[in-house]
């Protein structure tokens, strides 16, 4: 074979194995189209994180999911734990690790996140494992639009049983700008406090059952995660819907809490990921180590009539 042949063949192999090693890029939101084109690239990992709380888990992962995914249920496998007595906090970085490596994902993975895709709520887990991959360092993260629901509805090929990871190293290095302990929301003076609960959360009209008492840390505003989303696409609402709601919210730093940094993920990642607002953190003791404290400051719109019909069995 003449030189002039072999130049340009060992280019275009220099070329593809190029390609092949090199992560691949996307944005926070990834399309099902993209993930079909995609999820057969090396560096691609999909990762499917159905649980109890979108009705799912382990059980509706092995009947149905996408060609290669990963499953690791988002309130079982261990992303969220109980330290100092808090529970679904962040893991440790020894426990971030492990967690993540074992998952088979490393730094050089592009991890594609897979909700369900059946609510608001769902759409907050894969926000907080997307916030509690990107807190431990890991550089290419996305979820994806729609979730699963999105994926079947497209009518792409699905497959049953299992995928067993190939586990990998991953070394973790903490991102402190983008989460909040105790002791700093306690002197927030110079940063927004958001609440991202439902309202009679906020209001004190309703509390949950984690959480000792009525209310919400003083001076929040509040700003309902669900807001972000859109209940008949199941999706995130448009960018331009996106940055109208979160208007409200004053420029500067921004600190997000609901009851345990569930909804809280989803205000963070609007506002960070999509809207890519500098200085944004999340509280994730949020109001069950708030209120833990009886001696902590606590503003409340609840009033004895609302005890009242509690105690006659009519409300929260």
């Amino acid at each position: 074979m003449s030189l002039s042949l072999v130049r340009p063949l060992f280019a275009a192999a220099i070329a593809l194995w190029l390609a092949a090693a090199m992560p691949v890029s996307a944005e926070p939101l990834v399309s099902v189209e993209w993930l079909k084109q995609h999820r057969s690239d090396p560096s691609v990992v999909t990762l499917d994180v159905r649980s109890q709380i979108d009705g799912g888990g382990a059980a509706a992962y092995a009947e149905a999911h996408i060609p290669g995914a990963i499953h690791s249920e988002y309130d079982k496998a261990g992303w969220r734990v109980t330290r100092n007595g808090v529970p679904f906090m962040l893991p440790t970085t020894a426990e971030l690790e492990k967690l993540i490596g074992e998952t088979g994902i490393d730094e050089d993975s592009h991890v594609i996140i897979v909700p369900a895709g059946v609510n608001a709520t769902d759409f907050g887990a894969a926000a907080r494992i997307y916030w509690t991959l990107k807190v431990a360092g890991h550089p290419s993260v996305s979820i994806l639009d729609g979730g699963f629901a999105a994926w079947q509805a497209a009518g792409y090929t699905v497959e049953s049983g299992a995928v067993v990871p190939t586990p990998k190293i991953f070394t973790a290095h903490l991102d402190e700008h983008l989460l909040v302990e105790l002791a700093e929301v306690e002197h927030t003076e110079h940063a927004t406090l958001v609440d991202a609960r439902p309202a009679s959360y906020f209001d004190g009209k309703e509390k949950a059952p984690a959480v000792q008492v009525y209310g919400h840390i003083p001076d929040a505003i509040n700003v309902d995660s669900a807001s972000f989303y859109d209940p008949v696409t199941n999706r995130l609402r448009p960018k331009d819907q996106l940055a109208r709601i979160a208007a409200r919210i004053p420029s500067g730093p921004v600190v997000t809490y609901c009851n345990t940094g569930h909804w809280a993920a989803t205000d963070w990642f609007v506002l960070s990921a999509v809207l890519g607002r500098s200085n944004v953190r999340l509280y994730d003791g949020s109001m069950v180590e708030w209120a833990a404290d009886p001696h902590r400051p606590i503003a409340s719109a609840r009033t004895r009539f609302d005890d009242l019909k509690k105690a006659l069995g009519l409300g929260s």
